[in-house]
């Protein structure tokens, strides 16, 4: 390391000041910060010294999101190959993951370095989660060029244009799978594009197997669980040996990722569990007012711990709920917040029968309300402040 250091701290004058490098200095400066600590220290008060950085924190993401990757990848190679050991399956898989996470870095990367440059900042290093979160949320069949065309979308609509990293509106990797919902829906929803499988040359194509939640939601008059059983069990769904999204099908690795969080003190707990509550909550009222008026809609009989293991609640709850960016700010916001997407997460999976996958909306809707409610936490807080100044 002493001897890549020497080598980087060589080449800097070429990037400083009136170097013929200058114009690409964000790019020496995002390698030098992604390899070593930055030497800066602030000078001046007010500041506050503590461990954490910004690059601490999308490192601590992206080793949360480690367990999900993982399993991803073996439950994909499981569907292509179940015969073999566990490494053998791991393997299997990996051909498939591993060209959609470089496509994805690779094309966010180029649009981080090109809006770096052109801004004359620092290159961030919110792109490393952003990078690693886009694959998760995409099924194993997507078309390498649908990656490429959201990641753009995402980055560039999603964050670039409200100034970049801190100044967005909506998560970024939730904005690309929005476009590739709308834009190319018959790539990202559906029966065909959540299961893979060898075909009969041996190569590996698409099959045609139904998500939990797509069986759950596809015959009018039936109960959803009715409708899954013998097909998958709960805890087929909380393990994760289902068909679904990259990252987004093992609840329990995602269980492990969101403790990590916790105890890092990267995750705000109040976000997870108001969005659990909100959605046990809700799908504890769509359960009695099914059965009070005898409904033909069969997401209406699902229980919450259904919702729990099915489609991208837990992954959203844990990952893209608690983006520190767009969520709310403020500590009862939060519980509103998170509240706020257990609710819409529920309702949108059992009143919309085009879109039985609620979490993506859910939080995408609680994201454009997150300033409002902490407008509004702030104000409750001023008031109670001047009652106690006038008393």
């Amino acid at each position: 390391m002493k001897i890549l250091r020497n080598i980087l701290d060589k080449i800097e004058p070429h990037f400083l000041g009136n170097g013929k490098y200058h114009k690409l200095y964000p790019l020496y400066e995002m390698a030098d910060t992604f390899l070593f600590t930055p030497s800066d220290k602030t000078k001046n008060g007010p500041h506050v010294r503590d461990a954490i950085d910004i690059k601490r924190v999308m490192s601590f993401v992206v080793i949360a999101m480690l367990p999900a990757l993982l399993f991803g990848i073996y439950n994909i190679g499981r569907q292509i190959d179940s015969s073999g050991d566990i490494f053998t399956t791991f393997l299997a898989g990996l051909p498939v993951v591993l060209p959609i996470i470089l496509v994805s870095y690779t094309v966010g990367g180029f649009w981080e370095m090109l809006f770096a440059v052109t801004r004359k900042h620092e290159i961030n290093e919110g792109f490393l989660v952003t990078g690693m979160l886009i694959p998760l949320v995409m099924p194993p069949t997507i078309p390498l060029w649908m990656v490429a065309v959201a990641t753009s979308f995402g980055v560039v609509i999603g964050k670039e244009i409200f100034g970049g990293t801190g100044y967005n509106i909506f998560n970024p990797a939730l904005v690309a799978r929005a476009f590739i919902f709308f834009a190319y829906p018959g790539a990202i929803s559906g029966d065909a594009v959540w299961a893979i499988a060898k075909n009969r040359e041996g190569f590996i194509d698409g099959i045609s197997q139904a998500t939990p939640l797509l069986q759950a939601s596809a015959e009018q008059g039936v109960q959803a669980l009715e409708l899954i059983k013998g097909q998958f069990s709960w805890w087929d769904m909380f393990y994760g040996f289902i068909p679904g999204s990259i990252g987004e099908t093992s609840t329990l690795a995602i269980i492990i990722g969101g403790l990590f969080l916790l105890f890092t003190g990267i995750g705000n707990w109040r976000i997870m569990a108001g969005t659990l509550l909100g959605m046990v909550l809700t799908a504890k009222l769509t359960n009695i007012f099914a059965v009070a008026v005898s409904s033909e809609n069969p997401m209406l009989y699902l229980p919450a711990e259904y919702h729990f293991v099915m489609g991208g609640f837990a992954f959203g709850m844990v990952f893209m709920a608690t983006d520190p960016v767009s969520a709310s700010q403020t500590d009862k916001g939060r519980w509103m917040y998170g509240i706020l997407i257990g609710f819409m997460c529920v309702i949108i999976r059992s009143i919309n029968p085009a879109y039985p996958e609620g979490m993506m909306l859910a939080i995408l809707f609680a994201n454009a309300f997150a300033p409002l409610i902490d407008y509004f936490v702030m104000k409750s807080h001023i008031k109670q402040r001047v009652k106690r100044f006038a008393a």
